[in-house]
């Protein structure tokens, strides 16, 4: 006897008017994500430039077009894959995968959010944040096109997103960037996008077309390997800035910039815990979810704002 195994219809169903549609490119522009908008404080942050009405102001406005970017790359994605997602055991539930969304609509309203950021950018932010946001787009949409099905370079661009989002805080007000916060960023950037892969490869290890395609390209032990060592570098970065002597007044009360390696530290080592086990799939769900995580990130936050102020 023949097992036939079930597949998922492949059937689209027309979306259930104006309010179904909207609902679907809503959910089809990845809410849950817009999270990671929320490093465009970073540089202003480690800058101790971030409480005031022009920095707020500039910063929330950067925040929507880099998440209006982001949005358009989701929904051109998704209509691009869209029925290689209807064969797949979750991607099939994605409002264009399922019919919610028709293919035109996600296209047409990745186009205009693609056109109408960059244009806005250019219009209220400073050049160098408005080149920055149309560098991503760009680099996203050749993301999503191709590079994300060669080698390395698909780990490369994910990270360099993430970068690009603390960058441009501090280019959107003219705060310059140390190389300590640089590398402290970028390889604590590639330790997730790593941890993230490793995660995905554990948990559908030799289950055939239910994840990324390069992901059968990739070995456990690399993807181990990468995430160790950019988890290594990020937390040596992070060490050399906190021990730097030059320049630091010494009018603090404790030394909060050397006793913030200690909670920084222990944040690796506890999302490092579930990179091991394979969970770390979803990093913000682990950032979120985790309360020890929690915890360890709300006093690391405390020391760090402690010594960006000197207090």
């Amino acid at each position: 006897m023949t097992l036939l195994r079930e597949r998922p219809d492949r059937r689209q169903t027309a979306p259930s008017g104006t309010g179904g549609l909207l609902t679907g490119l809503l959910l089809t522009a990845r809410p849950k994500q817009w999270v990671k908008n929320v490093l465009v404080i970073a540089a202003p942050a480690a800058a101790g430039e971030l409480f005031s009405v022009h920095a707020l102001t500039r910063l929330a406005l950067v925040f929507v077009l880099f998440t209006a970017c982001a949005a358009a790359v989701y929904l051109v994605n998704d209509a691009r894959d869209a029925d290689a997602d209807r064969a797949h055991p979750v991607k099939c539930r994605r409002p264009v995968a399922a019919g919610r969304v028709p293919v035109p609509a996600a296209y047409a309203a990745g186009t205009a959010l693609g056109v109408l950021a960059p244009a806005v950018a250019v219009r209220l932010c400073p050049p160098e944040a408005a080149a920055l946001l149309t560098a991503y787009l760009v680099m996203q949409l050749a993301y999503c096109v191709s590079l994300k099905h060669v080698l390395v370079v698909d780990l490369t661009v994910v990270t360099t997103g993430f970068v690009m989002r603390a960058v441009i805080g501090g280019l959107a007000l003219g705060i310059p960037l140390s190389r300590w916060f640089l590398i402290t960023t970028g390889f604590g950037a590639l330790f997730m996008v790593a941890a993230k892969r490793y995660s995905e490869a554990v948990q559908t290890a030799g289950e055939a077309g239910a994840t990324r395609a390069l992901l059968a390209e990739y070995t456990t032990g690399y993807l181990r390997f990468v995430w160790q060592l950019a988890a290594g570098v990020a937390v040596l970065g992070y060490c050399l800035w906190a021990l730097e002597e030059g320049g630091v007044p010494h009018t603090s009360v404790l030394p909060w910039r050397q006793l913030s390696v200690v909670a920084f530290v222990l944040a690796v080592l506890r999302y490092a815990v579930f990179a091991d086990r394979g969970t770390a799939g979803e990093p913000e769900d682990v950032v979120l979810g985790d309360r020890a995580l929690a915890v360890i990130g709300l006093v690391w936050g405390v020391m760090y704002a402690l010594a960006v102020a000197d207090w």
